[in-house]
């Protein structure tokens, strides 16, 4: 579990981690480099893969993790990725995400991080996240260090 306490806000208890899988882990359908590496330890927490699997790939991407993979439609994803987060129970989630289909899920979530990334993001998105970076990297940063979340959401 991750806890954080935002001062004179909110107070957090991490259990689970919530990523969207294309433009936030992957590029074109392939795992960004390092992904897997910095989430071994993290073994406590539920991570989780979220995705209309646009290019067919994340099953295979992830076969040899414990990542939990779950495929959503391409027609309602952003209903699907919403009542995915409440079902883990919203405010332990931390969800990650860059794409129009994953702005209800970062709303919802205790923390929603918006990855700019390479392909961008949906200024909707943004709008909707508590915190926004640059990159996988940046992101995975701020569960390696939770500091680095109450300096950028304290008031």
């Amino acid at each position: 579990m991750i806890r954080i306490e935002i001062p004179f806000g909110e107070k957090f208890e991490i259990k689970n981690l919530v990523f969207d899988y294309n433009g936030t882990v992957a590029v074109d359908g392939i795992i960004i480099a390092g992904f897997f590496e910095r989430l071994r330890k993290y073994s406590d927490l539920g991570i989780y893969v979220i995705t209309a699997d646009t290019y067919g790939t994340v099953k295979e991407q992830l076969k040899s993790t414990n990542i939990e993979v779950t495929i959503i439609s391409k027609e309602k994803g952003s209903l699907d990725k919403l009542n995915f987060v409440k079902s883990l129970g919203s405010k332990s989630v931390m969800a990650f995400g860059n794409g129009s289909n994953d702005r209800l899920m970062l709303e919802e979530a205790g923390l929603g991080i918006c990855i700019i990334g390479n392909e961008g993001a949906s200024v909707k998105t943004l709008m909707s996240a508590d915190m926004v970076v640059k990159s996988l990297d940046e992101a995975l940063d701020l569960i390696d260090n939770p500091d680095k979340i109450i300096a950028g959401l304290r008031e």
